[in-house]
């Protein structure tokens, strides 16, 4: 469910107007609804709790999804932590009240740096995914006269996610170390005295609309857990990632987080672990619309029909990036029958499409649409390209909306370089 309805033949955000948004900030923008993000954390967080046997899990949002603050604020309030993949993720998190006994510091390329800002700022865990990292990390701990919180990243070798480029848990991807290899690093950093192995990890991609890749996953983690303790070893916590897939609107329905939750509570049922869970996509997706003016409507002596918008590639990459789709809305009804369209920004490459052959309303020049599905992997992946500014972010609660990030002006935008001295 989201907040997303029309109101008297007007797209609204809750209570909100996207046309009055629209009005007020200028187009493209993102707008989130609050009430969605905070539905979507509770209604994962309750389909956990009501299973006992599972503890007070570690729901730690995926901030790469939106990194927005004031969505990390919203979700901080709740109890969410942070799964972070950068020092700047993690300075996002604290900035947004978010503890860092609930962050966590994942990612396969961690810097020097990085991992010495995450142990001077003592995140919960830092998850190592190779045996080069786990050596950084050790050498790092013991310069600074600590030991680091680890956790290992396994690549359970199950194929998931809903494109090839967001699959994360075969063999071939760049994420975790082997079973084999979790082992025997995991009892080496045992006798490791700048290291503390606290558990295990997995994340086999996004936008998984079936469970059972899941279960299997879940279970050779499982099984994993009990190799390393017959090993003598101590195993706190285990890590199963995020990936639950969203209703986008071409795509399979995905299992409601009581069927999740049902699973994970049957695979790991006497396990006694502190579980872990990263969500991103499916809190944050549908809690967001890109809103876009149409520019001007091409008709071509052809037959085809081109819709030009405000909004380009470099606002919504995942059209271009992934096919993916995004169910398109005008802001107002439109009377009149469905017409075939392509709907594509000004940005100069012909892969600046966000679709073809779309049915629409006959819309014209100065209508607003909005790209449905796009609060999560939308702003937090938009660029300058074409020199065009960053899109602004806008949060809705109730009646009420306040932008949370501004669009920059071209003199803000010129002012972040400076040219060589013998220019």
């Amino acid at each position: 469910m989201n907040h997303f309805e029309s109101q008297d033949g007007q797209l609204c955000c809750e209570a909100v107007p996207l046309a009055q948004i629209a009005e007020a900030v200028g187009t493209p923008v993102y707008v989130y609804s609050q009430a969605t993000l905070e539905r979507h954390f509770t209604v994962f967080r309750d389909a956990l709790h009501s299973h006992p046997a599972l503890g007070e899990p570690l729901i730690a949002y995926a901030v790469k999804a939106n990194s927005n603050v004031s969505v990390l604020k919203v979700l901080g309030a709740l109890g969410a932590g942070a799964d972070t993949v950068s020092e700047g993720e993690i300075r996002r998190a604290l900035a947004a009240g978010i503890p860092p006994s609930r962050i966590v510091f994942s990612g396969v390329g961690k810097t020097r740096a990085e991992i010495a800002f995450a142990l001077r700022t003592g995140v919960s865990e830092i998850n190592v995914e190779s045996r080069p990292e786990l050596d950084l990390v050790a050498e790092v701990a013991a310069s600074m006269g600590s030991s680091a919180p680890v956790v290992f990243r396994v690549n359970p070798d199950v194929e998931a996610g809903g494109h090839a480029k967001i699959s994360t848990g075969k063999a071939e991807n760049k994420f975790g170390v082997s079973f084999a290899e979790a082992r025997r690093l995991y009892a080496e950093a045992s006798a490791h005295g700048s290291l503390t192995p606290l558990g295990v990890a997995c994340h086999i991609g996004s936008q998984i609309t079936d469970l059972a890749p899941f279960e299997a996953a879940f279970l050779r983690m499982r099984h994993l857990v009990e190799d390393l303790r017959s090993d003598g070893l101590t195993v706190e916590r285990l890590d199963l990632g995020g990936g639950l897939g969203v209703p986008y609107f071409n795509q399979p329905t995905p299992p409601a987080p009581e069927a999740y939750a049902a699973m994970v509570a049957r695979v790991v049922a006497g396990l006694d672990v502190r579980l872990a869970f990263e969500p991103g996509r499916m809190i944050a997706a549908n809690a967001g619309v890109l809103l876009s003016r149409i520019i001007h409507r091409n008709d071509r002596p052809e037959g085809r029909r081109f819709l030009v918008l405000d909004a380009a590639m470099n606002d919504l990459i995942r059209p271009a990036m992934y096919e993916a789709f995004h169910d398109i809305r005008p802001v107002a009804d439109q009377p009149g029958e469905a017409l075939a369209f392509d709907v594509v920004g000004p940005v100069c490459e012909t892969g600046d499409t966000f679709t073809r052959d779309r049915l629409l309303p006959p819309m014209q020049g100065g209508d607003l649409v909005a790209f449905m599905s796009a609060g999560a992997y939308g702003a937090a992946m938009s660029s300058e390209y074409n020199s065009r500014p960053l899109v602004p972010e806008v949060l809705v609660s109730g009646d009420r909306f306040a932008v949370i990030r501004r669009r920059p002006t071209y003199e803000e935008m010129l002012a972040d370089e400076s040219p060589a001295d013998w220019l």
